[in-house]
This record gives structure tokens, sequence and C-alpha cells, in this order.
């Protein structure tokens, strides 16, 4: 048995920021009346990044399945902040696209998420944060690449 002190705690960690750094931002997004949570926050960063893409290539970017994705969807396009529309070259293929209204809210958010940062990072210089989003990077990777290997072995049985 492993001595307990030596067990490496990144999954616990970066657990327990998430749940602070939700919280902390959900206070500041609300102060600022934005009336979007977190993790739709997340997708309408990916959709500021490129408008107008599918379903399949959104839960992609977000790392958010398809049936999660797809409630929050449903949730931003009744308060307005995105449509459904279907694509010209495809018809089968709904895309994703931005209001009116998602503009005029992109600007506060991003200005929220500034904060943010600027607290996540507080005291780091400019190599350890690039050092720790190119560690973050690999962690994700190394996730992913075992999902994606758990759905190959399960689809092959």
């Amino acid at each position: 048995m492993k001595d307990m002190k030596s067990q490496r705690q990144g999954g616990c960690l970066l657990a327990k920021i998430r749940q602070v750094g939700g919280r902390i931002f959900a206070r500041k997004l609300k102060e600022y009346r934005i009336e979007i949570n977190p993790p739709q926050g997340r997708i309408m960063f990916e959709l500021w990044q490129q408008d107008g893409i599918s379903i399949n290539e959104l839960a992609l970017k977000t790392q958010l399945k398809k049936s999660t994705l797809t409630s929050m969807l449903d949730r931003l396009e009744k308060m307005g902040y995105i449509k459904r529309q279907r694509s010209r070259k495809d018809r089968r293929k709904i895309l994703i696209k931005r209001t009116k209204k998602d503009r005029t809210m992109e600007k506060v958010y991003v200005a929220v998420s500034d904060e943010m940062t600027e607290l996540f990072y507080e005291g780091f210089s400019k190599s350890e944060i690039d050092r720790f989003e190119k560690d973050l990077k690999q962690v994700l990777s190394n996730l992913t690449d075992f999902e994606a290997n758990v759905i190959k072995e399960r689809n092959c049985s």
C-alpha cells in the first residue's frame, strides 16, 4: 500500500479548483447581470471563435456529450443567444449560429472571463503560466485518448 503522503493529488486539486472557480465565476456573472452560467459560457466561447458550426463539432470543442450539449443548446436558444439553422451545403446538418443578443453579451462575458484569468494566475510568471497550460493540455490529451480507446474497445466487442 502506498504511503498516503506520496499519493498524487492532481485530479482532486483540479476538481476543487473547478468547484471554487465555478462558484466565483458564477457570482461574477450574476454581478454583471449575465444570465448564462459558466458551462453555457463554454459553449458560447467556442461559437465566438467560430460561428455556425455543427453540434458534432461543438461537442468535440467543448468536450461535452451530445445529450448534455443538446439540452444546454435548447436553453440557450430559449434565452435567445443561439439559433439552429440547416446547412446550405448539407441539409441534414444543423448549424449553431449566434444571435444579436449574444453579440451584445459577449463583451461583458469576456471582461468577466479576463477578471477570472487574472485571479487564477495571480503570482505566476508568464513562463510558469505557459508551462502550466502546456501540462494541462497534456493531461487533457491523456484523458481524451484514454476515453477514445475505451469507446473503441466497447464498439469492437
